[in-house]
């Protein structure tokens, strides 16, 4: 057992660096706490709706939800990038992202926010789907869009990395704009919930740089 377990650790570290476990595992950790447990607190609680003109003139296109659920393996590929960086690279990407994902916890505590979701017509792959989609996902914990704000933190931190070919920024971009746009498309999050999103990502890599020059100041 004990050298299985050897193995499989082995193998681990070869994927992502050893300095890397415990911030990965800690965003691992808070997103539970943030997306399941903050649950039992509003639960039984006013949710408010959100809702721009905008949002009303958004259709309904239930294809989006192939960039959606494509959107989880772009968050391993580009967190597995970020952690081979190095080290320093690695701690202030993840203490960002802690540190967004506790402002969307507080968010979804104080002020629980729903949305409404249309009716799916049709029973092609795609509405299949987003039918699961909506039945595994409940419309509630919205503003800021965990969606959007994994997607974007992927994207700051690919911009910054130096050894990587000049074409993947591009490229995550489009495909990080794909995915907030898939959350709107799909009914699964408003406006403001990409907006928010944005604005505690780049405050979270602004607080986590502070603390970073501090350290090695």
């Amino acid at each position: 057992m004990g050298k299985e377990r050897g193995v499989v650790r082995e193998r681990l570290f070869r994927i992502i660096p050893k300095y890397s476990v415990v911030p990965i595992g800690a965003m691992l950790v808070l997103n539970f706490v943030t997306y399941f447990v903050t649950r039992l607190f509003t639960n039984g609680r006013v949710h408010h709706s959100m809702a721009l003109p905008l949002d009303g003139m958004i259709p309904f296109v239930p294809g989006f939800v192939s960039v959606y659920l494509l959107a989880f393996a772009q968050w391993v590929i580009c967190y597995i990038l970020i952690a081979r960086e190095n080290e320093a690279f690695c701690r202030y990407v993840c203490r960002g992202e802690l540190i967004a994902k506790a402002c969307c916890l507080v968010a979804f505590v104080v002020y629980p926010t729903t949305i409404l979701r249309p009716e799916i017509a049709g029973g092609g792959i795609w509405e299949q789907l987003t039918g699961v989609v909506y039945i595994m996902d409940a419309p509630n914990n919205l503003f800021p869009s965990i969606h959007c704000l994994e997607s974007w933190t992927c994207f700051r931190g690919i911009m910054q990395m130096k050894n990587l070919p000049k074409w993947v920024a591009p490229v995550v971009l489009i495909f990080s704009l794909l995915v907030f746009a898939s959350t709107v498309f799909l009914k699964q999050h408003m406006v403001v919930d990409m907006v928010g999103a944005v604005i505690v990502v780049e405050l979270g890599l602004w607080i986590s740089r502070k603390i970073e020059s501090r350290k090695n100041g």
